[in-house]
């Protein structure tokens, strides 16, 4: 493919590459209301949805009822007339696998269970699901039991610890699984059969809980992950079942290592295989995530694997790479790319609420956060964005249930086609890609190794994680590791997996081990200085080499930088800011195999480079940009101000003379809280959502004196939260 053809496929991504907002289905429902918020999502560039039933769904519709399908219907077959696409959700409301409390209801004997520790047992008075375990030296007993774990339901008075929330069910146990299924997937292909496999593409299951919510028992009495007849499979493997006792003493031993990889295969093979079954069986994906961000295993069961960023788990404050969470977005693309599955998913944006004085005000979320999580999602390969949330309705309390929305109820979503338009783009860039990571990073399921490979990131050499399972398809090729499609220089990891280490050395011995960053040999792009918030990835699309570049920071970053070109050609270096939809040229210089040139990133700044020839470079209309000038307002007059709506409104005048300035690019900065829409001689210019705010106006402005107004939108915290956040001119 062209460049010319390939940077018009970034301007207008197809639809395919489109979010999937999380369209929190919580109201009193009519036909004509879900149409309308239907056609207003495609009037805003969003073409797809997740239908998630959600807390405020009035008792008169009860769940999977002929009243509730008929709404779900109405909403797909919208979706079908307007070409749009609808993941359906797999519960009724998180998390997944209890139908609602349908399982427990139906049979008592699937609710969850957990493994605890009793002083004494009399099977008197317990059904036969609550057996012991093992006898214990001591006289006590390890003991199967209800855990009275719950799930967040649908209607008022369902939330954690209210009486009415559904029971969940043993995710472990097949019948269960079965049951669920039946209940729940069944129901909805009955009623949408003929949507399958076109607008219906994929079922959502969403953090399975094997406990259920608030059922991990007290400090003093915990419960551990278990289904009746588990202790069958570990004796199996060779464990002892009366070793368990470690898990209460907060101990490992041969034991506990093989119940926690049991438990991971067996939620594997009984839950999300099953699952996956059917939505193969009938045309579709399996979507959604699993419980944890460094759930890797599992992902081999998601038709597209994904993850969750919820809660700032991270966030700008806090950096991109501390914690276990800060290994999720490469956990779900490394594990797409392995499998050779196109497409990974985030549910992102989820209750990341900044906090005020140590509380976290609801919601008190910026364009400047949204586009920080979008950029680190993309940097880490994510390609399929799934917003959390759409509100069918915030009247009363479901404003408070887990905001922000992020869609129609938001500050921006007037001018939301520069969000959805960001999305596609970043979508369309990181699918039907081949990675250039040079390191495999050897890990496990919940090893993810995150403090090892923050110095990794903060190197810009970009790694793949391999888990362990994927070994027995890797071979050795001229002291190269091939795995699939990948191909990798060196290995990290090999060490810290001491059981494999013998069997690796002798099947791979001329692979390069590293145990640091620095051990990687030459980078595919360098900097002269360390610049530890910039974010890289490399990779080839439709035959261009790119490199996409992210500040993760708070400061502009400015440096020189380097790309290692394999030809002795001419090279030039095309451009695209895929969140202005702006394409120009980067003046470069060759020497010893390198291409050199000036890098500024800005605060919230991303920017993505191919390499390209120069024919392809002119035949694609790429241009060097003019050399910026600031405009500067003779001063900003407030003149409105509506409080309700969150906005103040200014104006200001800046002189301008054709002949003499038409050969810069003239920008206007303004220091402003939140949102910025600018005008310009009536002519409405464009939208800008964080500091520093900056616009070019060069093609709107006249001869003469040019009027200039801006409408300042603040934070709907302001309004919803009960916060009192400045907005306005700053």
């Amino acid at each position: 493919m062209g460049l010319s053809i390939l940077t018009e496929k970034f301007k207008n991504p197809d639809r395919e590459y489109t979010a999937f907002p999380f369209w929190f289905f919580n109201g009193d429902f009519t036909d004509e209301e879900i149409i309308r918020q239907i056609r207003d999502f495609k009037e805003k560039g969003i073409y797809g949805f997740v239908l998630h039933p959600r807390m405020g769904i009035p008792e008169s519709i009860p769940y999977l009822s002929d009243i509730f399908m008929h709404y779900v219907k109405t909403a797909v077959e919208t979706a079908r007339e307007e070409g749009m696409q609808v993941v359906l959700y797999d519960e009724g409301m998180y998390p997944s696998g209890s139908a609602h409390g349908m399982i427990a209801a139906a049979d008592p004997a699937l609710a969850s269970v957990g493994l605890t520790l009793e002083d004494s047992w009399n099977t008197q008075g317990h059904p036969p699901e609550e057996r012991p375990v093992a006898r214990l030296a001591d006289g006590k007993f390890l003991v199967c039991r209800h855990n009275r774990g719950t799930i967040r339901g649908i209607h008022f008075g369902e939330d954690d610890g209210e009486a009415k929330a559904p029971l969940s069910a043993d995710i472990l146990n097949p019948a269960a699984v079965d049951l669920f299924l039946q209940l729940t997937h069944e129901r909805y292909y009955a009623v949408l059969k003929e949507y399958f496999g076109t607008t219906v593409i994929g079922f959502f299951t969403d953090e399975p809980s094997i406990l259920g919510r608030n059922g991990l028992g007290t400090p003093e009495k915990p419960f551990f992950p278990w289904t009746p007849g588990l202790e069958e499979e570990i004796c199996s493997r060779g464990g002892r079942p009366e070793e368990l006792a470690a898990l209460f003493e907060g101990k490992e031993n041969r034991t506990t290592a093989i119940y926690r990889q049991v438990i991971t295969d067996r939620e594997g093979r009984v839950y999300y295989g099953k699952l996956s079954a059917w939505c193969e069986a009938h045309g579709i994906a399996l979507m959604g995530h699993p419980h944890q961000s460094d759930d890797i295993d599992v992902q081999q069961f998601f038709g597209v694997p994904g993850q969750d960023l919820a809660l700032r788990w991270v966030a700008p404050e806090k950096g991109g790479l501390e914690g276990m969470d800060s290994v999720m977005g490469k956990c779900s693309s490394d594990a797409a790319r392995l499998m050779g599955r196109r497409r990974n998913s985030n549910e992102c944006f989820g209750a990341c609420n900044r906090s005020e004085g140590g509380r976290q005000v609801p919601w008190y979320f910026t364009g400047s956060d949204m586009k920080w999580y979008l950029d680190w999602l993309a940097a880490r390969g994510v390609n399929l964005f799934i917003p959390h949330a759409f509100y069918y309705s915030i009247e009363g309390a479901r404003k408070e249930e887990r905001p922000p929305d992020v869609g129609p109820n938001s500050i921006w979503w007037g001018r939301y086609r520069q969000i959805s338009g960001y999305m596609s783009r970043l979508s369309y860039m990181g699918t039907d890609v081949k990675n250039c990571a040079r390191v495999a990073v050897l890990c496990d399921n919940r090893d993810l190794h995150w403090k090892e490979m923050r110095e990794f990131y903060e190197s810009q050499v970009e790694f793949n994680y391999l888990p362990l399972r994927f070994l027995e398809a890797c071979r050795e090729e001229n002291g190269k590791l091939l795995c699939g499609d990948q191909t990798y220089d060196c290995m990290f990891g090999e060490e810290k997996y001491g059981r494999l280490q013998e069997q690796l050395r002798e099947r791979m011995p001329g692979v390069k081990r590293i145990r640091s960053a620095a051990e990687a040999g030459r980078q595919d792009m360098r900097l002269q200085k360390p610049c530890p918030s910039l974010r890289l990835t490399h990779f080839i699309k439709e035959g261009k080499e790119c490199f996409f570049l992210v500040n993760e920071g708070e400061e502009t970053i400015s440096e020189t930088a380097e790309i290692k070109i394999t030809e002795d050609k001419n090279c030039c270096l095309a451009a695209c800011d895929l969140w202005k939809n702006e394409y120009y040229g980067i003046l470069v210089r060759q020497q010893e195999g390198y291409l050199a040139f000036p890098l500024e990133l800005g605060r919230r700044e991303s920017l993505l480079l191919l390499l390209c020839t120069e024919e392809e470079f002119r035949e694609a209309g790429f241009r060097y940009r003019a050399e910026k000038e600031e405009i500067r307002i003779r001063g900003w007059k407030l003149i409105g101000e509506k409080p309700h709506d969150l906005q103040k409104e200014y104006e200001g005048t800046f002189y301008w003379e054709k002949e003499r300035d038409k050969k810069k690019r003239w920008v206007l900065h303004t220091a402003a809280e939140e949102m910025v829409e600018y005008y310009v001689n009536g002519r409405f210019a464009g939208v800008t959502l964080w500091n520093p705010h900056e616009i070019e106006l060069s093609g709107l402005l006249e001869e003469g004196e040019n009027h200039l107004r801006i409408v300042v939108t603040g934070n709907p915290a302001n309004r919803y939260g009960a916060a009192d956040i400045p907005y306005g001119l700053l």
